[in-house]
């Protein structure tokens, strides 16, 4: 883990390709240096469905949640939110400057003793590694 889920108003795909709004999440966690590689995990949801502020339909949205294990202490964990947030808030500034637009980023600890995973990512990146 990391896990980014992205919720987005289906009206910002006019103004961002949403594929280039996951990979500036990733690039950018990753380089935090606090989560493995093989953890991060970026998605984003379109909202067909929504209601913003006034109910105009000219105000868009994006809430990325970060659902995180246990493990890493406040400091780090802050440091690094704030890091993620300000590549995706500075990747956005043309929507800021172009519309209505509420950007959100929220930081949730999974217990560990109530989260379960399987994942072969990390050893085969360690294999790459390895053999070049």
């Amino acid at each position: 883990m990391p896990h980014f889920s992205i919720e987005y108003s289906a009206n910002l795909d006019a103004f961002v390709v949403m594929a280039n709004v996951c990979e500036v999440v990733r690039k950018a966690a990753s380089e935090t240096g606090i989560f493995p590689i093989g953890g991060i995990r970026v998605r984003a949801i379109r909202c067909e469905h929504y209601a913003i502020a006034d109910g105009k339909p000219d105000a868009a949205f994006l809430a990325m949640l970060l659902r995180l294990g246990e493990g890493r202490n406040l400091p780090a964990r802050q440091k690094a939110g704030e890091y993620v947030f300000k590549a995706l808030s500075d990747y956005l500034d043309p929507v800021f400057a172009s519309s209505k637009f509420a950007l959100s980023f929220d930081m949730q600890i999974n217990d560990a003793a109530t989260s379960w995973k399987r994942n072969n990512i990390h050893d085969a990146l360690k294999a790459k590694a390895s053999h070049g």
